[in-house]
């Protein structure tokens, strides 16, 4: 008999756990998945079938042409920024990666760049204020930002191998950027 009170007492406690913790009322407004925000008036994409695809915002070929002719661009690491390998032609060796950061600002990024003592300098793209940025002592590498076409700030960045014969990677971290805006629009 005691053992029966023992196990109706632990139900009974289980199930007044469980519905005082069902009970708690959580502020908003429930939507379906699926459903619209009242924030962005958009639908929410819950097939993740976008992943990664601003690796794509900027074909191989257009790489190709902005960074040197003859360059052989390898696409190396797709994730939480999109990153190419840069072998031969008329730039030599170096690495180009974009970051498309949708929260993002020129504000955060300048103030990231300052910590880092990198040099940043305010430039335009396409009518946008926007960041060229610079390693102290590294006249192989170029990074720039700008605001994006909808939300956040997009970059590219270059980094050609130390003392290769290249062009000036600001120039081609410009042209990518402007040709991302535009593509995205």
């Amino acid at each position: 008999m005691r053992r029966t009170h023992g196990a109706v007492l632990l139900a009974v406690l289980a199930l007044t756990t469980a519905v005082a913790g069902c009970g708690k009322t959580v502020p908003g407004t429930a939507l379906p998945a699926g459903g619209t925000t009242t924030d962005s008036g958009g639908k929410i994409n819950t097939n993740f079938d976008k992943l990664l695809r601003e690796c794509d915002v900027v074909s191989l070929d257009d790489i190709t042409k902005t960074v040197g002719d003859g360059t052989y661009v390898n696409p190396s690491f797709n994730g939480a920024v999109c990153m190419w390998d840069l072998e031969g032609g008329t730039s030599g060796s170096g690495m180009i990666t974009l970051n498309w950061y949708e929260e993002g600002s020129l504000a955060n990024e300048k103030a990231n760049n300052d910590k880092l003592h990198y040099v940043t300098n305010d430039i335009t793209v396409q009518g946008r204020r926007s960041l060229e940025t610079h390693r102290p002592n590294d006249p192989d590498s170029c990074g720039v930002s700008a605001p994006a076409a909808d939300t956040g700030i997009v970059g590219w960045w270059l980094n050609y191998r130390a003392g290769s014969n290249h062009p000036d990677p600001c120039d081609a971290a410009r042209k990518l950027v402007e040709l991302t805006l535009n593509l995205s629009r």
